[in-house]
This record gives structure tokens, sequence and C-alpha cells, in this order.
């Protein structure tokens, strides 16, 4: 059960490599989605603003970061909003969700309930809000002396 997390963030952080690079790179075998007229004319927006170009460069950023463990809770932190916007223009404008959307939405639950204990010392600094209090190696382990916290003593 313990690597479930961690080949869900390596499934999740390749295929944002993947689709991130395919902006640049074309592969031929990738079939160009269909999108409702609305959501093809805010990607069109995108695409012709650069703005696309930048939502890529922090797909492969982000996805690299994921697939590296030490550096996930970052690649959570990048990969998270774009991916809540996927799934928000797959239902509000393209009014349909795809497999793979649902997919690499449900690895991305996954990797980020496996890091709730960071995610929650980051968004918070207290190490009281972990419910894996002591657990080695984690932001919250009790090796860590009251005033320096998760935040290094900004409590």
């Amino acid at each position: 059960m313990k690597k479930i997390p961690s080949i869900a963030a390596i499934l999740l952080g390749l295929a944002f490599v993947f689709f991130g690079v395919h902006f640049w790179a074309h592969f031929g075998f990738v079939p160009k989605p269909e999108h409702s007229p609305e959501a093809g004319a805010m990607i069109g927006a995108m695409y012709a603003s650069g703005y696309l170009t930048f939502v890529k460069v922090l797909e492969v950023l982000g996805g690299i970061l994921l697939i590296v463990p030490r550096t996930r809770v970052w690649g959570l932190f990048i990969i998270g909003p774009i991916l809540i916007n996927i799934l928000a223009i797959c239902i509000f404008l393209d009014h349909q969700t795809p497999g793979l959307v649902i997919g690499l939405v449900a690895l991305g639950l996954i990797v980020t309930w496996s890091k709730l204990c960071a995610l929650c010392c980051v968004a918070s600094c207290q190490a009281s809000c972990c419910k894996k209090e002591g657990s080695e190696g984690s932001c919250c382990s009790s090796d860590k002396s009251a005033s320096t916290g998760c935040c290094g003593g900004n409590k």
C-alpha cells in the first residue's frame, strides 16, 4: 500500500511531462482532442496570447517535480491548479469529462492524500494539524523542537 502513492505520483508526473512536451514535439500517435466551440475559443485565446506556452512549461516542471520523491509536494503545488483548470474546462465548457481527465484527477487525489502532512505544515505552519504526528522524516516528526515548528520558528 505504501507504493501506491509513489506509483500514482510517477504516472501523474510522466503524463504531465508527456503532454507538456507534446505541445512542442507533436507526437504523431496522439489524437487531437475535440472541444466545444466555447472551449476551443478559450484554448485558442490562451494559445494566441502565449499563456498556453507558460502553462505547458509549468506542466513539464511540475511533472518532473512529481516524479522526484523529495520534491513531490512542490510538484503538487504546480500541477494541482492546472489539473483543476483542466477538469473545469471539461465540465463547464466541453460538457463532458474524458476518462483520461478523471484518471489524472484520481492520481492527483491519491498523491495529495499521501502528502497531507507536508501540505498541512506548509499551509498552516503547525505540526499539531497532522494526523501522522511523530512519523519519521515528515515535517511533523517529534524530533523537531517546539520552537522551530514547520516554518523555522514562525508559529
